[in-house]
């Protein structure tokens, strides 16, 4: 489905054009981050879930007590910050770690989502804004989205590109196991992206994307 056939671009309030609100997803590993990149470099606004995340865990931060008081001293490094992949290795070990370190965390990004949306449409932006997200769909985000574009490549191309980033086999399926398999996010897709061949290939989908969004000014 495209934006056109679902009728998104036409939404309005208040009588005036309003942004779009949608998401980017996809597996870990999978072009999202790729997508995201091509995305502003086209001018398009994108917010990304992890990095809002990341900060959420920046001493001073509530979300860092809380994280702290759950899973404990040992996944401080030595300047006071919490050491992501420690954690990382407790919560893709145990379903429920991870599951109480996303209800930590998702209620709060979903909140600077919100915020986010609001402000860009306060700034005047017409076409479309991107909130970037690996566990968009599995947060509950889209429930707030007009529409979901999924970058997607082979489960087999994932692994391959976990491996070259230095995560172990067991690491990365572990990673893999723990979202929602690439064949269910693509039938909640808007529009797909693929990104299992070249980055020109990808990027002339992106470019196919963006002139579906553009909006006349």
């Amino acid at each position: 489905m495209n934006f056109v056939a679902a009728g998104l671009l036409t939404r309005q309030t208040k009588g005036f054009p309003s942004v779009l609100r949608l998401g980017l997803t996809g597996g870990i590993a999978s072009g999202k981050s790729a997508v995201a990149a091509m995305l502003r470099d086209m001018g398009f606004p994108v917010l990304s879930a992890d990095l809002a995340s990341h900060k959420l865990m920046e001493p001073g931060q509530p979300a860092h007590d809380e994280i702290l008081q759950a899973f404990g001293p040992t996944i401080v490094a030595a300047d006071g910050q919490i050491d992501r992949a420690k954690l990382a290795a407790l919560v893709f070990a145990d379903a429920a770690k991870l599951t109480l370190l996303n209800a930590i965390l998702h209620p709060r990004v979903e909140k600077i989502m919100l915020q986010q949306f609001e402000d860009w449409q306060r700034s005047g932006i017409r076409d479309a804004g991107f909130v970037e997200a690996a566990l968009l769909v599995e947060a509950g985000f889209d429930k707030h989205l007009d529409g979901l574009v999924v970058a997607w490549c082979e489960p087999n191309q994932q692994l391959e590109r976990l491996r070259a980033r230095g995560m172990s086999e067991i690491d990365a399926r572990r990673r893999l196991a723990a979202q929602m398999p690439v064949e269910e996010k693509r039938k909640r897709a808007t529009y797909l992206i693929d990104c299992s061949r070249t980055i020109a290939e990808t990027l002339a989908q992106v470019c196919a994307l963006a002139a579906k969004l553009r909006r006349p000014h």
